[in-house]
C-alpha cells in the first residue's frame, strides 16, 4: 500500500502588507527586500483571525477536495510554531470544528521543515494499515511572534494555511521516498524569545547547502535522477536560496513553484500553499514527479519525492 495525497487545500488572509507599506513604518525599501528574498507582499492575519481559524479553512477545502467526510479522517497531524495557546493542540481544535470526531490528533513542531515531518508521520500510519484517510495540515500565524521594529527578520514573514488529506494510492504514485534530518548544535542560528531571532548569514549557509543535498538524496533514494523531476515545490523562504536548489537539480525555472513574492515566508504552511498553487494552476499534472524540500529552526529539514495522482 501507497500513501499519497488525495485532496488539498490552502487559505491565506485577505490583508495584503507589501513591501512599499513597509517603508512607511520602517527603515528599508522594496527594492532592498526584493533583491535579498524575493518577496514583494505577504498576508497579515488580523487579531481575530488566529492559527486554529485559518487551519480550519484550509481543511475543510482539503477535504471536500478528496471526496471523503469529516467522519472519515482518522488522524489530524498540524504542523505549527505558532498555536492559539500551547494547549489544547491546533489539531485537537480542528477535530472539533471539522467535525472529525473518529480523528486521533497531534502537533507538529519542526518550524518550517514541519509539513514534510507530517506526511511522512501520516505515511507510516497509512503504510502500516492502522489509518486510511490522515489531514495534514501546516498553519502559521508568524505575524504575533514577529518583531515589527527588526527589519531583518519583519520583511521576510508571513500568515497562511495550507492542508492535504492522505491516503492509500496506486501503486507507482504517492510518496516513493524521503529524508528527514535535525541538528540541534544550529538551533541557536533561529529560534524564537518573545519574537523570531535569526543570524541569516548561518541560516542561508545551511539551508543552500541542505535544501541541495536533500533533494538529490530523495531522487538516489527512489532510483531516480535529476532528469526525472517535473516539478520541484521548495519552501519558500528565500528566491536565492530556492534557486540554488533549483540550479543543483539543473531544473527551468518554469518547473519550480514560485509564491514567495505573493506570500513571503510562512513556515509549516508555504510547502502545501505553492503545491495548492500549482495544482490549481494545471501545471501539476497526473504522473509528474515532484520533489518536496525544506528546512526549519531546530535546525531541521525533510524532502519528499512523490508521483502526483490517486
Amino acid at each position: 500500500m501507497k500513501a499519497g495525497i488525495i485532496g488539498i487545500g490552502r487559505y491565506v488572509p485577505e490583508n495584503v502588507v507589501t513591501n512599499k507599506d513597509l517603508e512607511k513604518t520602517m527603515d528599508t525599501s522594496d527594492e532592498w527586500i526584493r533583491t535579498r528574498s524575493g518577496i514583494e507582499e505577504r498576508r497579515i492575519a488580523p487579531d481575530e483571525l488566529d492559527t486554529s481559524h485559518m487551519g480550519v479553512r484550509a481543511a475543510r477545502e482539503a477535504i471536500e477536495d478528496a471526496g471523503v467526510s469529516p467522519e472519515d479522517i482518522d488522524m489530524i497531524l498540524v504542523a505549527t510554531v505558532t498555536p492559539d495557546q500551547p494547549f489544547p493542540s491546533i489539531s485537537c481544535m480542528l477535530q472539533e470544528q471539522i467535525g472529525a470526531k473518529n480523528a486521533a490528533a497531534m502537533d507538529i513542531s519542526a518550524a518550517c521543515a514541519g509539513f514534510m515531518y507530517g506526511m511522512i508521520t501520516a505515511k507510516q500510519f497509512i503504510e502500516a494499515g492502522a489509518y486510511k484517510h490522515i489531514l495534514v495540515v501546516g498553519v502559521e500565524k508568524l505575524s504575533k511572534i514577529t518583531n515589527w521594529d527588526d527589519r531583518t527578520t519583519a520583511v521576510l514573514f508571513g500568515d497562511g494555511a495550507g492542508a492535504v488529506v492522505m491516503g492509500p494510492v496506486s501503486e507507482n504514485k504517492g510518496i516513493l521516498s524521503f529524508e528527514l534530518g535535525a541538528d540541534g548544535t544550529g538551533g541557536k542560528h533561529l529560534y524564537q524569545d518573545e519574537y523570531v531571532i535569526m543570524n541569516g548569514r548561518e541560516v542561508f549557509k545551511f539551508a543552500v547547502r541542505q535544501m541541495g543535498e536533500s533533494s538529490i538524496n530523495v531522487l538516489e533514494k527512489a532510483g531516480l535522477s535529476k532528469d526525472d523531476v517535473d516539478f520541484l515545490v521548495p519552501h519558500q523562504a528565500n528566491i536565492r536560496i530556492m534557486e540554488a536548489a533549483r540550479q543543483r537539480l539543473e531544473l527551468p525555472e518554469e518547473k519550480m513553484s514560485k509564491t514567495v513574492h505573493k506570500y513571503g515566508n510562512t513556515s509549516a504552511a508555504s510547502i502545501p500553499i505553492s503545491l495548492y498553487e500549482e495544482v490549481k494552476a494545471g501545471k501539476i499534472q497526473d504522473g509528474d514527479l515532484i520533489v518536496m524540500v525544506g528546512f526549519g529552526g531546530g535546525l531541521t529539514w525533510g524532502a519528499i519525492a512523490l508521483r502526483w495522482g490517486k
